[in-house]
């Protein structure tokens, strides 16, 4: 999936020449917690957090009549120009790794040099939970197979053989590697005919544990 399909289209901006007191403002009426800097051409300048925010305000218990003029610079005092980016055909498992590999939130979708969209982490894992069948009632099955090609393939055939559907798929690597692990996500609340097929077939049912049958 491609981050053009998750992304936020509607994004709220601002002006470098825009205040910090604006920028808290709209976060608070929006809910959001960061909103992209840009030119009158929506060229993308920067970017400010709700973190820079809070960095850049006076103590509470410090806070005086003077000290309140802080709300009152421009937000390229305190915006960060140094911005990640990502364009709407990255794919989102891509911008995952993005969001991992440099501990950050947000990312501006740049097109031809202008914002097009906004993505954020609960964005891309949200669409993780969709993509999983996590958020739909539904049964998980782990098989441990051997690390060889064809393996998908013959146990999936067990689950079409049961007419149970699957609703995703995913293999993790372990530590030793000669095997995988094969993780089912099954439209059925009651597995059992098809876990003990695989069973039955030799593979090695990490989950759910049920007691060794007598075949």
């Amino acid at each position: 999936m491609i981050i053009e399909k998750i992304m936020k289209k509607e994004v709220i901006t601002l002006s470098p020449n825009d205040t910090i007191a604006t920028a808290m403002k709209l976060m608070r009426k929006h809910y959001i917690r960061h909103i992209p800097i840009v030119l009158n051409d929506e060229t993308l300048v920067g970017i400010v957090s709700d973190r820079d925010i809070r960095e850049a305000s006076p103590s509470t218990l410090l806070l005086t009549q003077d000290s309140q003029s802080i709300f009152t610079k421009p937000l390229s005092d305190i915006m960060t120009t140094d911005v990640i980016t990502v364009h709407p055909l990255d794919f989102v498992e891509d911008a995952a790794t993005v969001f991992f590999e440099n501990r950050i939130s947000c990312l501006p979708v740049i097109q031809h040099e202008k914002i097009v969209g906004i993505v954020t982490e609960a964005d891309v894992l949200y669409k993780y939970v969709q993509l999983t069948g996590a958020h739909q009632p539904s049964s998980r099955i782990e098989v441990k197979v051997p690390n060889r090609s064809g393996m998908l393939s013959e146990v999936s055939a067990l689950f079409h053989e049961k007419h149970v559907n699957i609703s995703s798929v995913l293999v993790y690597p372990i530590d030793d590697d000669q095997y995988k692990i094969l993780v089912f996500r099954v439209q059925t609340m009651n597995p059992m005919s098809v876990v003990n097929l695989i069973k039955q077939k030799g593979y090695d049912v990490l989950w759910p544990k049920v007691p060794e049958m007598e075949i």
